[in-house]
């Protein structure tokens, strides 16, 4: 083996750089957070030659004459000073890493000025090699990074196409301006402008300016604080209807600081568990404000990865926020920044939320993202109706009416038409013509009332057929027959394979006890943990009237009614969407009534 001895500054440095410049998107992030940590209200970002050469802009305070030569070297940082500022972090960068990284692998020019100073500083520096004069310019900093990796051809050549490189720089830069609608950002790729925020201060705004106005008019507010604990969380969330295919739009930010967490990941997916259809999610914007010493950030190079002091806490603050913005019950007072001197509203009642609680015996359960296993439990929303208003001969339907319109019945703004295809319910707004699937509304009340009741009632079988399942169902049930009596059934071995039911729920006296317990079995997808809400689904479902189904204008009056209770009246258990408006503009556009 060679002897030992000492590597060069620069090299030292380029090892660095693989941890925490991985591609030009990493450049971007780490020169754009140092803008906004010096204080700057405008960020423009230009990007050139396939990625390669990246100028950042801005009217931050800028770096003093002085710490310039310093600020490039390894391990030199103004944010923080002493051991303990470590566990008290309130900027992006505090590992003084970045600069020293990137000038070991690109050439960069830096101009910058201070207030102070009428006159400003700029620096070249290449090869880790450092020069500085003075120069004119205003009061801020620039930052020119030209040919990134010129000097390291291997992470060159895994560098992928411009445009797929751009995409990821594209990302960071909306992820950096969600997080800080106060700042003004612009991001142009060969000088055309591709990004744009006005930095207004109102996060609305600012997601409108990063995608649309679709976006933000399917969005519910999310604010909520504990001040016993010091924690804060403000931002947005899609309603449950309005989802995408990856994870990509889950813009979550501890402190203002974008991360990759699975607590907070697993509490998003926790609260649309059964408001989505599997490989649906939801579009979410959120910022989570904790005291510095509770959480870790230093976990890794790029600051992605967090530690919590309390991991149980923190999931059941997010959960139950995300809930609570779903279910339109919010503090006081508009969400417009992440900025940590917004006031502070009154915190919510923790009654008001339901509470998941972690298995004592294991308390790093959260950190796997596949598992399903936490357990939450509902508040009691009261006691609801369930019984039909019974119909009279006179309100019969013809059955084999495509479209049956009755006497339009109007209670608490909802003015009911009529139904379509015995499957659809209608109903006249001040938005639009609202369809409603009645099958579905219902389902979502039969699910969220099950989930409340303290006593499910049920109805006794003299006589109920012998059902053959296999001996692992049949062992699975004998474990789990408390969640089989919590909803209302009653099951009896006759065999090993062989089981009877001597009770279900009332609600389903006239379905067949086989089909529920074969829907229940089929649902689990080897995911035993999932049995109890299988059994909500299954019993909710069934309950439900049927798609071509006649009803009374009585009866869907009951059904509509009931379902406006509902916390989350958006998608049924399955996270089908329950519900659709053609608003009033697009039926008068049709019918060119708007000219």
């Amino acid at each position: 083996m060679a002897r030992i001895k000492q590597l060069s500054k620069n090299l030292i440095n380029q090892i660095a750089a693989g941890e925490v410049i991985e591609r030009p998107a990493s450049v971007v992030k780490e020169l754009t957070e140092n803008s906004i940590d010096a204080g700057a209200t405008k960020v423009s970002i230009d990007i050139t030659n396939d990625c390669r050469d990246i100028r950042i802009a801005d009217n931050g305070s800028g770096i003093h004459p002085d710490d310039i030569l310093l600020a490039f070297s390894k391990h030199a940082t103004s944010k923080i000073q002493e051991d303990d500022d470590l566990y008290n972090i309130h900027t992006f960068g505090f590992r003084g890493e970045a600069l020293a990284s990137i000038i070991s692998i690109s050439k960069l020019t830096c101009i910058t000025r201070t207030p102070d100073f009428e006159t400003g500083t700029k620096v070249k520096c290449e090869n880790s090699e450092v020069t500085q004069v003075e120069t004119g310019c205003a009061i801020g900093t620039i930052m020119e990074v030209k040919d990134l990796f010129y000097n390291l051809p291997v992470r060159l050549k895994f560098l992928k196409s411009s445009s797929t490189e751009f995409s990821y720089i594209q990302e960071i830069v909306q992820s950096i301006a969600l997080s800080h609608p106060e700042v003004s950002i612009d991001l142009k790729k060969y000088g055309k402008t591709v990004l744009k925020t006005t930095g207004q201060n109102n996060l609305t705004q600012t997601i409108k300016e990063v995608y649309s106005s679709d976006v933000t008019n399917n969005l519910k507010e999310v604010l909520k604080t504990d001040e016993l604990s010091g924690l804060k969380i403000s931002g947005f969330v899609s309603t449950p209807d309005y989802t995408r295919s990856s994870k990509k739009s889950y813009y979550t930010y501890i402190n203002s600081r974008a991360v990759k967490c699975p607590v907070f990941q697993k509490a998003i997916d926790t609260a649309y568990r059964t408001l989505t259809a599997n490989n649906k999610y939801p579009f979410v914007v959120l910022n989570l404000e904790i005291p510095p010493h509770d959480v870790d950030v230093n976990v890794h190079p790029t600051k992605k990865e967090v530690r919590y002091k309390n991991p149980n806490q923190i999931f059941n603050f997010i959960f139950t926020a995300i809930q609570g913005g779903l279910s339109n019950y919010v503090e006081a007072g508009n969400v417009k920044s992440f900025n940590n001197t917004q006031n502070t509203p009154a915190p919510i009642s923790q009654s008001s939320s339901p509470i998941v609680q972690f298995p004592k015996a294991n308390n790093d359960i959260y950190v796997d993202e596949q598992s399903d296993t936490m357990f939450v439990s509902q508040n009691i929303m009261g006691k609801m109706e369930h019984t039909y208003t019974s119909q009279t001969p006179s309100q019969s339907i013809q059955q084999n009416q495509m479209f049956e319109v009755q006497s339009p019945v109007e209670e608490n703004g909802d003015k009911i038409i009529g139904q379509y295809k015995d499957t659809y319910i209608l109903i006249e707004t001040d938005e639009g013509l609202e369809i409603v699937d009645q099958h579905i509304a219902q389902e979502r009340y039969n699910y969220e009332k099950l989930q409340n009741d303290r006593e499910i009632i049920s109805q006794m079988l003299f006589v109920s057929d012998v059902i053959e399942i296999s001996a692992s169902e049949c062992e699975l049930i004998k474990e789990n027959l408390a969640k089989f009596e919590r909803y209302g059934y009653g099951i009896e071995f006759v065999s090993d394979k062989e089981i009877i039911f001597r009770k279900i729920p009332q609600m389903l006296s006239k379905i067949n006890p086989k089909d529920i317990i074969a829907e229940i079995l089929q649902n689990l997808d080897g995911n035993i943990d999932s049995l109890e809400e299988n059994i909500l689904k299954t019993t909710a479902c069934k309950a439900s009237v049927k798609a071509n189904t006649p009803l009374t204008i009585w009866q869907m009056q009951d059904i509509i009614k009931k379902w406006r209770t509902t916390k989350m009246p958006y998608t049924c258990p399955h996270g089908r969407p329950i519900c659709h408006t053609i608003q009033h503009k697009e039926l008068a556009g049709f019918f060119e009534r708007n000219k």
